[in-house]
């Protein structure tokens, strides 16, 4: 604890897109300190220099990365890390006290062997990873509370699991059915230089990857899996839009019973979100957009039934930097310390 009464917490791997929109959020939370900011690239520089339009908000060098260090000095830390890299620090900050939310994969998966076959590192934390918590926090709030670490979501699951968690945990789609159709813009990608993100290549353009083999898919149908009480596998294609941040994922599947309309399901979506905050279902015939969430952690979602096909369209948007990345961990930091879930997060987007 601060000297200001507030909670002391730490960035691991300040210097990427997630890691400066945990600083610039966690600079407005009205219960923390942020006290520590670390990376191995970077160590030494002032995070000024990385981002001078922060010099005159934040004056913390970027350090060496010590899990001693950070356990002494931090009560939570956010590691923002490439996948791979957060295994090898966590149990040591676990053993010291120290919350931990992962932003990465490395403890998105209770079976360690899906994560091995998908990312190709071998784990010898499987005691560690036994103990984290998915950190969607519509799903799995009361885990969250009691958690110590959270593996949180990546943003194409958040987009894509939001839309589809009520219809598999009422059981009201054929669960093999689901198709996601999903499109991100290029700061998902992240900071590093990539041939495919330079503007000359990604503007006017619209891409598919990882077509049938993104790193994501598993993450999805681990949790679809979990609602649906039995092993499901889902279709998922993401595409690279050229637009800097925000989510659509649109989400296809057959319904159980086809005489439901878009009004039934609309109530069924307004009841099970209704204590999420951060969730809002739009009125029928209204279809989110990626800009509406821009800025915000709100996640909007829109539905639609085709009477002709027997399906259910579900459109889900968000911001995939903060909903889908720093606002949800923060989101997820506020639910382990008993805080409103709300707090220190922008409740509305920048528009237009």
């Amino acid at each position: 604890m601060g000297k200001n009464g507030r909670v002391q917490v730490g960035i691991v791997g300040a210097s990427g897109y997630g890691g400066v929109q945990l600083v610039r959020l966690l600079m407005d939370h009205p219960e923390v300190e942020l006290v520590y900011l670390g990376g191995e690239s970077s160590a030494g520089k002032p995070f000024a220099d990385l981002y001078p339009h922060l010099a005159h908000a934040v004056n913390l060098p970027i350090e060496a990365v010590d899990a001693e260090v950070i356990a002494q000095r931090c009560e939570a830390v956010f590691l923002s890390l490439p996948n791979g890299l957060a295994c090898q620090i966590t149990p040591i900050l676990l053993e010291k006290g120290c919350k931990v939310l992962d932003l990465s994969a490395d403890y998105r998966f209770s079976d360690l062997a899906t994560y091995t076959t998908w990312y190709g590192t071998e784990r010898s934390d499987q005691s560690t990873a036994a103990t984290a918590v998915y950190g969607l926090p519509e799903l799995y709030r009361d885990r969250i509370s009691e958690a110590q670490l959270v593996g949180c979501p990546g943003c194409y699951p958040t987009a894509s699991l939001l839309a589809l968690s009520p219809l598999l945990k009422q059981g009201l789609i054929v669960p093999e059915t689901a198709i996601i159709d999903a499109k991100s813009g290029t700061s998902g990608g992240g900071r590093q230089a990539k041939i495919n993100m330079l503007l000359a290549e990604a503007d006017n353009s619209l891409s598919p990857y990882g077509v049938g083999r993104h790193r994501h898919t598993p993450e999805i149908e681990q949790i679809c899996s979990e609602l649906a009480g039995h092993e499901v596998k889902v279709q998922f294609t993401p595409h690279l839009i050229p637009m800097v941040r925000g989510i659509l994922a649109t989400v296809y599947a057959t319904l159980r019973d086809p005489g439901l309309v878009r009004d039934d399901m609309v109530t069924i979506y307004n009841a099970f979100y209704r204590n999420c905050p951060w969730v809002r279902v739009c009125d029928s015939g209204v279809y989110p957009q990626t800009k509406w969430a821009s800025g915000s952690n709100l996640c909007y979602i829109g539905i639609e039934v085709d009477p002709r096909t027997g399906r259910v369209i579900v459109m889900s948007a968000i911001d995939n930097l903060i909903k889908g990345q720093a606002g949800q961990a923060i989101q997820c930091l506020n639910i382990m310390m008993g805080w409103d879930e709300t707090l220190g997060l922008p409740k509305l987007g920048f528009y237009p």
